[in-house]
């Protein structure tokens, strides 16, 4: 069974549900069957990376509000990531384009580190506040993780990788996927949003039993999700 998943390092459902399928699938009694393929999907490829500027600033900025109603619009996602494990914080989070991040990702599947790589890049953005867009820092970061700083940096100076996002991008529009995250199970079946854990451990083991469908089906539930216009709920 083979899992594509669509999702962004900006997007904080895609970390909340990375968390909540990883846990069903914890408990997916076939999971050592199961090959999770991660699928790049920029929110904004135009996003400029701005260092100096945090997430909660931008998004006042760009949406024309307060901190104080900013912080109650980011309470949602603040709560249920407390309920999986991740504190998020948006007032450190750096504006920053996340296609090299992408690209380090699709580098990090070739090696077998793609898993690691990419809780290691939602982890630096949402939680420590890092520049997911610095070259020097995601060399940094990919040795930590496994991956050789040499042919890292090689790679991000390059535009090695950028078209391997792009086909994900493609895929995904022709897919009609325009919110993240997005799971799609043997190219079928289609789950949108940060679902509940049982959730997914019920698609699991709903299409475990039945992979000779023929016809997409997408599984209805509560869309917890980032959209390309820069909404999330």
């Amino acid at each position: 069974m083979e899992i594509s998943i669509w999702s962004d390092i900006r997007c904080p459902f895609c970390y909340i549900g990375k968390r909540k399928f990883e846990a069903a699938l914890d408990k997916f009694a076939h999971k050592d069957k199961v090959i999770v393929v991660w699928k790049a999907f920029e929110l904004d490829p135009n996003l400029q990376t701005l260092p100096d500027v945090t997430t909660l600033a931008h998004f006042c900025d760009t949406k024309g509000v307060s901190k104080e109603q900013a912080l109650q619009m980011f309470g949602y996602a603040i709560a249920m990531g407390e309920e999986v494990g991740i504190d998020f914080n948006f007032e450190n989070a750096v504006v920053a384009n996340s296609l090299n991040g992408h690209r380090l990702i699709k580098y990090a599947a070739v090696k077998g580190l793609s898993p690691q790589m990419k809780e290691a890049l939602l982890h630096a953005h949402f939680v420590t506040g890092k520049n997911i867009d610095d070259i020097d820092f995601l060399i940094e970061l990919a040795a930590i993780n496994g991956l050789d700083k040499e042919e890292v940096h090689k790679m991000l100076i390059s535009d090695d990788y950028t078209y391997e996002v792009r086909q994900d991008e493609m895929e995904a529009r022709n897919l009609g996927i325009n919110g993240v995250p997005f799971f799609v199970i043997d190219k079928k079946h289609g789950i949108s949003g940060a679902q509940a854990t049982e959730t997914f451990l019920e698609a699991l083991q709903k299409l475990w039993d039945s992979r000779v469908a023929d016809n997409t089906h997408t599984v209805s539930g509560p869309e917890d999700s980032c959209e390309i216009d820069g909404i999330c709920e």
